[in-house]
Order: structure tokens, then C-alpha cells, then sequence
């Protein structure tokens, strides 16, 4: 069934403002600044950047909230239309699926490198299809299956790509290497649960984008800020805490940074306003079509990262992505039905065949009337 032009336009919106989200998180990572503690250092924080990407969520609740008010005496507004008889706590697994699966997401974007952080996040197809599966009661067809199995060979050759050939100027060793890998695999097990969740139960409820969208901010940013004071005070294993405290999370460390380099507050509110469009989006296509067809939507704009990052010299070209990216790219598009097949033309039938076809109908007609 060919799209309408709503569902085109929230599958642009998704995939573009996905891609400057990911970029503008990215670009604070590779920022540096003075710390509180005087030295100056890389921009990382991870948890302080996920408090940002729910700010950017409430946004969407108070755009509801204004449209809503706004529209109240003329019969409301096809943004605000829907279910208002909903718990909204039923938001809130979603948004601890959110907010655990950006959080480590954001890890492992510190450990690695971007093109790892980008092509791992394809293996999403594969826990989505597995979950819903599992929870939904739909069945994997072959294609389908041969789809998975083209994006995780693409995801391996992205994978032994990176670990082989490391640049020696933005080297991050072997180890947190791997382990940022590890960890954004982790992180779309994670979203994949979100995803199928919100079909599952948030679907069927009619309830508005936006107000979801915020409402699973609210939640998000009010337990994340909680955290975060936890975190303050929590050493950091190795490979973590490289703020001015040694911990999980400095976020006052953070906030100083941002305070003595406009460029991060240009990337962080970069973050902000793009993850508003992009969860409003992710939401309307779940519901406007379903959690797959956001899954291959959320995985292409990873193609438009790495070519943004290519031009920005954010890392080196290596051809081997290239056979990655067309292998994935392939397993994302036969798992959704979107290559073409030909098709076997029948055989005009010959004379003989029809005269078959005609005295089988005339029998089947006089038996009728002796039937009568």
C-alpha cells in the first residue's frame, strides 16, 4: 500500500532530524573545554547529554499543551486529536526503555568511533523482528529472515573494519574499542523493547504524539535528574569518568564546560531541538504504520551520518564500509518487502485447453440443473 503524503513527510522529518541529532551529539563529544576543576578537557558526558535529549521531549508536551488551548473553541487541532482517557503512566516503561537505552547509547558513543556508533545501531532489525515475534505474535517470513541475516553480515564487516584498521591520531584503543561496540549493541536491544512496546500498548490507545512523546520526557528527565545526583558521588570504573571528579557523571562539571564554550551550547540545544521533531516523528510513524517501518527508517539516516562525517574529516574512508553499508542497506530493504521480484507471466491457454475449460463449464452447468 503506497504511503500518503503525512506518512512521507514524518518519514523525511524522522530521518533527518535523526541524523542532526546524532551529529550534534557527536560534535559536543569532540569539543573541548575548561572543567570546573580548571583543566581543559574533551566534552563527555553522557548522562548530562540524555537529560538534554528529555528537555527536548518536554518540548513536545507543552507544544501540545499550547495547540490544545489554542484550538480549544474551534473543534481542536489534527495534532491534538485522540484519546485524553489514558493513564499516562502507561508511558512509563517506554520512557525508561529511553532513557536506559540513550544513556548507554551515549557511552558508547565516548568509547568508539562514530562509524562504529553508526552502523551497530542497524542491528536494531534484528531484536525488533526477534521481540516482535516474540510479543506481537507476527511471523518471520523467509524474506525476512534472509534480510536479518544481510545486516548482520554488514554489521560484522563494519565491525572487523574498525578494528583493524585504527588511525593513529584518534586511536581509543583496543579495548574501548570493543567496548563501545558492545555497549550500542546493548543500547538497541534496549530501543527495540521501546519500540515494541509503544505498537503493543501505546498504538491502539490513540493517544496523540506529542503528549506521548512528553509525557515519556517528563518521566525520563525526572528520573534521569535524580541520577544524576546519585552519579555525582559514584566512582567510575575504567574507560568512564573523565570529568573532574573521576565519576559516573560530573554534571556540574558538564555544565561548566558548556558555560566556557558556546559551541557545545550550540551542539547541546542542536540536541535538544532536533530529538523533539525526531521522537514526534519516530512516535507518528509506530503509529501511523509500525514499529519495522521506523526500524529501517531509524537505520537508513545512519547512511547520512557517515557521509556528513566523512565531509566533516571526523574519521577516514575505508572501502570495506562501502561493502557494509550496501550489505546492511540490502538486508534493511529485503526485510521490508522493498525489492522488487519478478514475477512469472502464465501461459495463454491453447485451443485445446480452452475447449477443456468449456466443456468442463458445460458439465458443471447440467449437473446444476439435474442438481435442480
Amino acid at each position: 500500500m503506497a504511503w500518503t503524503g503525512y506518512q512521507k513527510f514524518l518519514a523525511v522529518m524522522l530521518v533527518v532530524t535523526g541524523s542532526i541529532n546524532s551529529l550534534s551529539t557527536k560534535w559536543a563529544d569532540k569539543l573541548q573545554a575548561k572543567g570546573s576543576d580548571g583543566q581543559i578537557r574533551p566534552f563527555e558526558h553522557p548522562f548530562l547529554q540524555a537529560t538534554s535529549m528529555f528537555l527536548g521531549e518536554i518540548l513536545c508536551l507543552i507544544t501540545f499543551k499550547l495547540i490544545q488551548y489554542k484550538t480549544k473553541n474551534t473543534g481542536g487541532h489534527a495534532l491534538t486529536n485522540g484519546n485524553q482517557n489514558f493513564n499516562p503512566f502507561i508511558l512509563m516503561p517506554a520512557a525508561m526503555f529511553d532513557l536506559i537505552g540513550t544513556s548507554i547509547m551515549y557511552i558508547g558513543l565516548t568509547l568508539t568511533y562514530v562509524s562504529s556508533f553508526q552502523m551497530f545501531r542497524g542491528s536494531i532489525i534484528v531484536f525488533v523482528a526477534v521481540l516482535s515475534m516474540t510479543f506481537l505474535d507476527r511471523r518471520i517470513i523467509r524474506r525476512e529472515w534472509i534480510g536479518i541475516l544481510n545486516v548482520i553480515i554488514g554489521l560484522v564487516v563494519v565491525g572487523v573494519t574498525d578494528a583493524l584498521y585504527q588511525s593513529p591520531g584518534e586511536s581509543k584503543g583496543r579495548n574501548s574499542l570493543i567496548t563501545g561496540d558492545l555497549l550500542i549493541i546493548v543500547a538497541q536491544v534496549v530501543s527495540a523493547c521501546q519500540m515494541v512496546y509503544e505498537e503493543k500498548y501505546v498504538a491502539g490507545l490513540n493517544i496523540p504524539p506529542l503528549q506521548a512523546v512528553g509525557w515519556e520526557g517528563m518521566f525520563g528527565f525526572s528520573v534521569l535528574s535524580s541520577l544524576l545526583v546519585v552519579f555525582y558521588w559514584t566512582p567510575a570504573p575504567p574507560h568512564f569518568g573523565n570529568n573532574a571528579r573521576g565519576t559516573v557523571e560530573d554534571a556540574i562539571d558538564g555544565l561548566v564546560q558548556i558555560g566556557n564554550n558556546p559551541l557545545i551550547l550550540v551542539a547541546t540545544m542542536g540536541t535538544i531541538i532536533s530529538i523533539a521533531f525526531f521522537n514526534f516523528a519516530g512516535i507518528s510513524v509506530t503509529k501511523e504504520m509500525s514499529a519495522t517501518t521506523r526500524m529501517v527508517l531509524d537505520s537508513i539516516r545512519t547512511f547520512v551520518i557517515w557521509m556528513v562525517s566523512l565531509a566533516l574529516l571526523w574519521q577516514d574512508f575505508h572501502w570495506q564500509h562501502l561493502i557494509g553499508f550496501a550489505v546492511l542497506i540490502f538486508g534493511m530493504c529485503e526485510y521490508n518487502g522493498v525489492i522488487p521480484r519478478c514475477r512469472r507471466t502464465p501461459e495463454p491457454l491453447g485451443d485445446d485447453a480452452e475447449s477443456q475449460v468449456v466443456n468442463t463449464e458445460a458439465e458443471r452447468t447440467d449437473a446444476d440443473d439435474e442438481h435442480q
